[in-house]
């Protein structure tokens, strides 16, 4: 398996400080949710035409796996511009040779209501869009989908090739209230990115923690991909951009790397 890390968790960090911490900590790859003060990937000075191939250069060994959009595609609020926002981030993760494009059935975590139809009317659209350019919309685990019995049904639903899910580890365990091994059995063989974190729950609320920290049982989750062949990327998801109280990325990013290797070697 590869290990990334989102520019969620160093909202303040810029590209080249980005990029030198992962090659220094070994990471095989950044996600990009976010640089600085720019949020919106496609319009970001350094994907720009002008400047893409050096950006390019400047990734060296890491690659950029996935562009993580804010696109939702389960409610009628706004549906044409999260769709153009979904295309746009494909035609990017084209340019740069990232191979997803994560979308959201809702921009909530847990468990919540969105329409099943028009979400997978437009996921095919995306998915046969986003073949023209040779990239994958992922589903994420999160809102309805936290039941991952219905995205099973969903991706199967579509019908289409181009397919597939950003099995966000935190999300069905913490708010769906699945084993490990019922998220295996329902979308193992889909899923083709992966966002980890750890939290507890306290006082009714969800507080999330060091790698290890909370309650959440990684080592399964591990040991489930392994299960599956899974080679894809197991990606910290460090949300300090939402929540700026959480710890450095510096010291996050590094304990990770180290923490998640002791698993892998386990």
């Amino acid at each position: 398996m590869k290990i990334g890390f989102s520019t969620l968790g160093c909202p303040d960090w810029s590209l080249s400080e980005i990029l030198a911490t992962a090659k220094d900590l070994g990471y095989n790859g950044v996600e990009i949710r976010g640089i600085a003060n720019e949020m919106y990937a496609p319009t970001m000075k350094c994907f720009s035409s002008e400047q893409m191939s050096k950006t390019i250069q400047k990734l060296g060994s890491l690659e950029i796996p996935i562009l993580t959009s804010n696109a939702c595609i389960a409610t009628k609020n706004n549906i044409e511009s999260n769709v153009k926002e979904a295309m746009e981030y494909i035609e990017l993760a084209s340019k740069i040779g990232a191979k997803y494009v994560r979308i959201m059935c809702t921009n909530r975590a847990m468990l919540d209501d969105g329409d099943y139809d028009l979400a997978l009317s437009y996921y095919k659209e995306l998915a046969k869009y986003g073949e023209k350019f040779c990239v994958t919309p992922l589903m994420e685990t999160n809102g309805m989908f936290c039941d991952t019995a219905l995205l099973k049904k969903f991706i199967e639903e579509s019908g289409e090739k181009n397919v597939g899910v950003l099995w966000d580890i935190h999300h069905p365990y913490r708010y769906g209230r699945e084993t490990i091994d019922e998220t295996i059995a329902n979308i193992g063989k889909y899923v083709k990115y992966t966002h980890i974190k750890d939290s507890v729950r306290e006082n009714g609320a969800t507080v999330y923690k060091m790698l290890g920290s909370g309650d959440l049982p990684l080592k399964a989750a591990i040991k489930g991909l392994k299960s599956i062949g899974y080679d894809g990327y197991i990606t910290l998801e460090w949300v300090k951009r939402w929540q700026p109280e959480l710890a450095v990325p510096g010291i996050v990013f590094a304990r990770y790397i180290d923490d998640i290797k002791s698993i892998l070697k386990e």
